[in-house]
Parts: structure tokens; C-alpha cells; sequence
């Protein structure tokens, strides 16, 4: 009975040896007496005992190595500490198990020397401004050198550039410097626009004001012609009225028929308002007669006179 027992136990002992689940994103790379037979999947899978072996154990996800710091020097002989960051994925357990010895230490070294390769060919100024140009270099040179390997290289990442402390000091001051130009610049541009905008601000007061005395002087120039237009109308209408005053006044004296001798009072009353001391001429009749009538008929209208004031 013991037997029995014992004989169950080994059989289950051997079983949980070798009946192996593989799980996702995993692979199992077996040997058969020492040479390679398969690579496990996901699923149930079982070793034949004392004759398969598992040889290794491999990750499908992708992974990630952050190296050290390098020291690599540039063309113009700056030396720079360089750190990187490689990502990358096992494609072939096969190869990744048989391709390479220590797998991890080789692109390690791959990586520093790729990057010292490509840094020797570049300055330090188009080092600091060209990292995704390395970037792209340096992935395809590694994911072709490392594809024998099993392995794919899908990204790399430059972390940090460090140049010497004395080149970080001269950058910092030149960058310093490019501000203060910068500032510089647009504070002049500010001055000058705020120049340009004061400039066309008194323009377009200076042509507002000119356009307002205009219409000023438009508009005084309409009234004043109103005003002398309407003194003319006022100047003509009396004209008009004293002449058709004279030319009633001559049809009523027409229509009346005055004799010879109102005339001749008429004509005294007349010349004793031009002697009245204000004329400076006295127009005499040639017709002495005439006047001597004129004089005897103003004495007998004077004398008429101050016999009715008496």
C-alpha cells in the first residue's frame, strides 16, 4: 500500500514538473537532449521527463533599458555626457536565446558605440538641436544590427546632453545675452509702433480740424451769399417801389392836367430845395425870361405865405 502510494506521488511529482502552462506575452524556448526542439506558445504544454528541458523563459512585451551616462566627443573635440533610453521587443525566442551571449550588455555596447560614431561626425550646436536626427540614426542602426538577435528596435531616446561646466556657463550668458536682445528689439518695435500710431492719430485730427473749418467756411460763405442775395431782392424791390411810386405820381399828375403855373410853383419848390445851401451846384434856366418869371411867382408864393402865418 505504502508502494502504491509512493508510486502516485512521484507520478504526480513528475507531472507538475513537467506539464508546464505558458502564459500570455510569454514563450518557452525547449531543448531535447541538449539541442533546440521547439518554442512553447500560450497553452498546456508538457516536457518529456530526463529528455526535454526548458531552456529559457522569454518576455513578448516590450521592454525598456535606461543606459548610463557616455562620454562621447563631438567634432569641434567637446566632450559631453550622453544617457539614452532604448525600447525594445523580443520577436524570435529562438534567436534571442541562441543569437547573442547576454543579450542586454550587447546593445548596451552597441548603443555607446553607435552614439559615439554619430556624435564624432556632428558639432556641439547641431549636437543640442538635432536630437531627433539622432534619435532616427540610432534606431535604425541598432534595430539592423540587433535583428539577428530576435530582437526589434522600436524607439530611441536621448535623455540628457550635459557639455562641460565651462560650456554651460558660456551658453547660459549667450542665451542670456539673446534675451536681453530680444527684449531690446521689442521694446523698439513697441516705440516704434506707438510713434507710428501718435503720428497717424495728429494726421487724422490735423484732417478732421482742416475738414471742419472747411465746412465752416463753406457754410459761412452760403449764408453770407443768402444775406446779400436777399439785400439785393431788398435793394430791388425799393428801386422798384420808388419807380412805380414816380410812374403813379406822373400818371396822376398826366391824369390832373396841370396848367403852366403849377408846373412853374413845382419847379420853385424844387430849385429852393437845391438852394437850400446843402447842393454845391445851382443849375440856372438859359431862358432869362423864364426865370425872372420863376423868381417873380416864388416872391408872390412867399408873400402868400406869411400872410396866412399872419
Amino acid at each position: 500500500m505504502i508502494i502504491i502510494f509512493g508510486i502516485i506521488l512521484i507520478v504526480i511529482m513528475l507531472v507538475s514538473i513537467h506539464v508546464r502552462i505558458v502564459s500570455q506575452s510569454r514563450a518557452y524556448v525547449i531543448e531535447r537532449l541538449g539541442a533546440y526542439i521547439r518554442t512553447w506558445d500560450v497553452g498546456l504544454n508538457v516536457l518529456i521527463p530526463f529528455i526535454d528541458r526548458v531552456a529559457k523563459v522569454v518576455s513578448l512585451k516590450e521592454q525598456v533599458i535606461d543606459f548610463p551616462p557616455q562620454p562621447v566627443i563631438t567634432k569641434d573635440n567637446v566632450t559631453m555626457q550622453i544617457d539614452s533610453v532604448i525600447y525594445f521587443q523580443i520577436t524570435d525566442p529562438k534567436l534571442y536565446t541562441y543569437g547573442v551571449e547576454n543579450p542586454l550588455n550587447a546593445i548596451e555596447n552597441l548603443t555607446a558605440t553607435t552614439l559615439r560614431n554619430i556624435i564624432g561626425d556632428m558639432e556641439l550646436d547641431s549636437t543640442l538641436t538635432s536630437r531627433d536626427v539622432i534619435n532616427t540614426k540610432m534606431r535604425i542602426i541598432l534595430d539592423e544590427a540587433t535583428d539577428p538577435w530576435g530582437i526589434k528596435i522600436n524607439r530611441v531616446e536621448l535623455k540628457n546632453i550635459l557639455p562641460p561646466r565651462g560650456i554651460q556657463d558660456a551658453m547660459e550668458k549667450q542665451m542670456k545675452a539673446e534675451r536681453e536682445r530680444r527684449e531690446s528689439i521689442l521694446i523698439a518695435e513697441g516705440q516704434k509702433r506707438s510713434s507710428i500710431l501718435i503720428a497717424e492719430g495728429e494726421k487724422e485730427s490735423s484732417i478732421l480740424k482742416a475738414e471742419g473749418a472747411k465746412q465752416a467756411s463753406i457754410l459761412k460763405a452760403e449764408a453770407q451769399k443768402e444775406v446779400a442775395i436777399k439785400e439785393a431782392q431788398g435793394e430791388a424791390e425799393a428801386i422798384l417801389s420808388v419807380q412805380k411810386a414816380k410812374a403813379e405820381a406822373i400818371i396822376l399828375i398826366r391824369e390832373a392836367k396841370p396848367n403852366k403855373e403849377v408846373l412853374t410853383i413845382r419847379g420853385m419848390e424844387a430849385f429852393e430845395k437845391i438852394a437850400d445851401g446843402k447842393a454845391t451846384k445851382i443849375i440856372v434856366p438859359s431862358n432869362l425870361q423864364d426865370l425872372m418869371t420863376f423868381s417873380t411867382l416864388f416872391e408872390e408864393g412867399k408873400k402868400k405865405e406869411i400872410k396866412e402865418e399872419n
